[in-house]
């Protein structure tokens, strides 16, 4: 296991992203410190203890030699799934659902590293899979890395919110990896069906009588999720509560926004886990329409830096890694802020270096981490 730097592999690292990382992090730090405000805890604080330990276990992993963790894909991805399966006998309960694995002081979320292992575990199946001149994927081929991500998924549940994003994932490396035409068809007839299971369940008359499918499986609390996304207007005051309260706080920023700490809606705090999942409000609220587009510019690069390390890679795990890193990040972007302005369901999802949380902040951290490693070394075996 490599853990130096030799002079050529400077030149390498990737300045850019490790720039990028830092500013919406730091951005995300001097949000904070408007969202939690007295009488409650100055969070900010605690998050720039978690940007440390993030920093410096991210720093770890880009100086170790990534080759290494391809070689413990597997004990990494089994290590995960004991951790969430010992959340069933030992997990930390909060707001009716056992997340959390409390350790003293400490409480780390296990399903926000069990993206990054499935990820690294389906770049080390599709790394040594790998036959020069063989067809597409198809479904005879295909049945390791989808037991895998059903594996990953079914632990992470009732979590709904990240067996979402481990799914999405999955489903981009997935494509990545050249599936057949016709397996592409599947998966899109797929999607139509569940639109339709969708429709029949929240949208038509439930008058009639039919037989539904989605809420006979969801919690009532994640049901009502869905039809307050579908009607937002039909229970302001109960599951349609946090998107109105949401939409209104990034309506009233305009343009240029209310100013630091001048936000009402965060100030009066109508927002509910202003602080979590609708961090964006509160940056949307004080600072407005032209910061929120700076922000969203910041992740795009990131985006960009990741599909770049890919193209670049050395090795074909470097490549899977990179792709299923900025798809990781992607999808909790685009479900964090659609779920803020109204377009999608709340699914408690945060948004990555903005949202508090140390295990969040750890999980990106530690992917971006493994990222610098791969760009490092492309050129170095």
């Amino acid at each position: 296991m490599q853990l130096r730097i030799e002079r050529r592999m400077v030149l390498k690292i990737p300045w850019g992203l490790v720039a990028v990382t830092m500013a919406i992090a730091l951005l995300g730090i001097w949000n904070l410190a408007s969202a939690s405000r007295p009488p409650h805890t100055p969070l900010w604080a605690r998050q720039l203890l978690n940007l440390g330990v993030g920093v410096a276990a991210g720093v770890g992993v880009c100086l170790m030699d990534y080759r290494f963790v391809q070689r413990m894909a597997w004990p990494i991805f089994a290590g995960n799934a004991a951790a969430l399966m010992a959340l069933k006998v030992i997990g930390h309960r909060a707001k009716g659902e056992a997340s959390w694995l409390a350790l003293g002081p400490l409480r780390i979320e296990p399903a926000e590293f069990m993206k990054l292992a499935l990820i690294i575990a389906l770049a080390r199946f599709f790394h040594d899979d790998y036959r020069e001149g063989e067809q597409p994927y198809g479904p005879a081929r295909l049945w390791k890395p989808i037991l895998l991500t059903l594996c990953a998924a079914g632990l992470v549940l009732p979590d709904l919110g990240n067996t979402m994003m481990i799914l999405l994932t999955a489903i981009t490396i997935l494509v990545f990896a050249r599936l057949r035409l016709w397996v592409l068809g599947v998966g899109l007839a797929g999607l139509l069906v569940v639109s339709l299971v969708i429709w029949n369940d929240y949208v038509r008359d439930p008058s009639d009588g039919h037989r539904t499918v989605i809420r006979q499986v969801l919690k009532r609390h994640q049901s009502q999720r869905i039809a307050g996304w579908l009607s937002p207007e039909s229970d302001l005051k109960g599951s349609g509560y946090h998107a109105a309260q949401s939409k209104i706080a990034v309506g009233s920023g305009g343009l240029v926004g209310k100013g630091w700490r001048q936000g009402t809606q965060t100030g009066l705090f109508f927002l509910p886990e202003q602080h979590t999942d609708f961090i964006f409000s509160v940056w949307a609220e004080e600072h407005g329409f032209l910061a929120s587009l700076l922000l969203l510019g910041l992740y795009g690069l990131i985006f960009a830096f990741a599909l770049g390390v890919a193209m670049q890679a050395r090795d074909r795990f470097g490549a899977f890694v990179a792709v299923g890193v900025a798809a990781m990040i992607f999808w909790q972007v685009f479900e964090n802020i659609g779920m803020v302005v109204g377009l999608l369901p709340v699914t408690g999802i945060t948004l990555p270096l903005m949202s508090y949380g140390g295990s969040s902040m750890l999980s990106v951290l530690l992917s971006l981490g493994l990222l610098a490693s791969i760009a490092m070394r492309r050129h170095m075996f």
